[in-house]
């Protein structure tokens, strides 16, 4: 029977967590573990490579792989469905699509994203529902030339959020939040009072170097967010 990467990295955290390989020490070889494991290689580098990524084991080149003293803890954000996001509570989904157009890029923009002087931006306005009732506000802005296709995509049916986790991948993120006061826009749009405090989400994906999107994420008030580390 193969053992799989899975099973290999549940044992090496098995005997971190009891001591068996206490923090500081140096663990076996990816060949002896192999060996041991009696499986490829390549299973235990891909559990070593998630230990090391989980901040549980520090691998150096030449140096080889101890089990850190103070693991270290991340916070893992992934790139949520709204539509998934909204089903997953039960409640009915709905989109609309409140604006759209192709202009020249903002200065403010332009600094954000490093875009070039008199570069076109896709700026869109959505609207996502719960049963109905307003959820989030999506005010996006798309680059062309990093996703070509958005120039013909057709999102009066369904949201960029969706297309763009479809489209291609990203290389990196930055992800912050804020707690803002309702303009009359989004007073108007989340069906709140002007002035009332609401969470957002500001989001920008990059790849390789280039940007794909920015992307600010206001919720109805009461909106809470969960992560795992």
């Amino acid at each position: 029977m193969t053992v799989s990467f899975k099973e290999v990295k549940a044992d090496l955290l098995n005997q971190i967590e009891r001591g068996v390989m206490p923090p500081g020490s140096l663990m076996p070889s990816e060949i002896d573990l192999a060996e041991s494991y009696g499986c490829a290689r390549a299973t235990v580098n891909r559990a070593m490579r998630e230990l090391a990524d989980e901040g549980i084991v520090e691998r150096k080149r030449k140096a080889g792989t101890r089990v850190r003293t103070s693991p270290i803890r991340q916070a893992r954000f992934s790139i949520p469905i709204v539509r998934e996001e909204i089903e997953a509570q039960g409640a009915e989904y709905r989109y609309a699509l409140v604006a759209r157009s192709l202009q020249v890029a903002p200065d403010w923009l332009r600094g954000r994203l490093d875009l070039e002087p008199g570069q076109d931006i896709l700026h869109l306005v959505c609207m996502h529902y719960a049963d109905g009732m307003p959820y989030q506000h999506e005010d996006r802005w798309i680059n062309p030339r990093t996703v070509p296709a958005v120039r013909d995509a057709d999102f009066s049916g369904a949201g960029p959020n969706e297309w763009l986790v479809a489209e291609l991948p990203f290389s990196n993120a930055e992800i912050s939040f804020s707690a803002v006061e309702a303009d009359r826009d989004l007073a108007d749009h989340l069906g709140c009072s002007v002035g009332q405090a609401l969470f957002r989400t500001e989001r920008t994906t990059w790849l390789q170097g280039k940007a794909i999107t920015l992307v600010r994420l206001t919720y109805q008030r009461g909106h809470r967010m969960t992560t795992q580390y």
